[in-house]
């Protein structure tokens, strides 16, 4: 069995989209994840399968919580490896880090198509800065996540995909627990 994480965009959110994971932990052993944990409230699922398909293992997880929990959650499969490539890719890893959520990570559904990449690339937003590479894009913000216009809706309308974002210190202890 191999062993993934799953992340779900927009649960527990301003009281929209609850799950407890508690119950969703549950919910998920019961339908043949093993060794299901969570890490925090945001929807990150460390999990074993012995599927290979990424993409079926999305849409597993989708109708899992739409069956469960009544609605439909984007979800975004990452594996150990991919979230150790991401952390030593890191195009910030030189910045003063002040804050060590930085950078964010957005996990894209897909690789982004060259026009929209190119067309999202032209695009300003006052201080902050982006990088893409493969299915994420690195975010760096000059002021905070909170007060962004680089955030998942602009993303998910420009690229046409879908996106969700962790801070690197999620990206961390994420990584940490799969070793676990």
């Amino acid at each position: 069995m191999k062993i993934y994480i799953a992340l779900l965009r927009g649960i527990n959110v301003s009281g929209q989209k609850l799950i407890k994971m508690e119950r969703l932990r549950e919910v998920m052993t019961d339908e043949g994840f093993a060794n299901v944990r969570t890490y925090i409230q945001s929807g990150n699922i460390i999990f074993q399968s012995s599927e290979s398909n990424e993409q079926q293992l999305e849409t597993k997880i989708s109708e899992v919580i739409l069956k469960h929990f009544g609605f439909e959650v984007p979800v975004r499969i990452t594996t150990l490896d991919e979230l150790e490539w991401i952390r030593e890719n890191n195009p910030f890893a030189t910045e003063h880090l002040q804050d060590a959520t930085q950078p964010y990570i957005t996990f894209l559904s897909e690789v982004p198509q060259t026009d929209r990449q190119n067309d999202f690339e032209q695009l300003t937003f006052a201080q902050d800065r982006f990088i893409f590479k493969n299915r994420v894009m690195y975010l760096w913000y000059a002021d905070s996540a909170a007060n962004t216009k680089l955030n998942n809706q602009v993303i998910e309308s420009k690229l046409k995909l879908k996106a969700t974002s962790r801070n690197f210190k999620t990206l961390l202890k994420l990584i940490e627990l799969a070793k676990d």
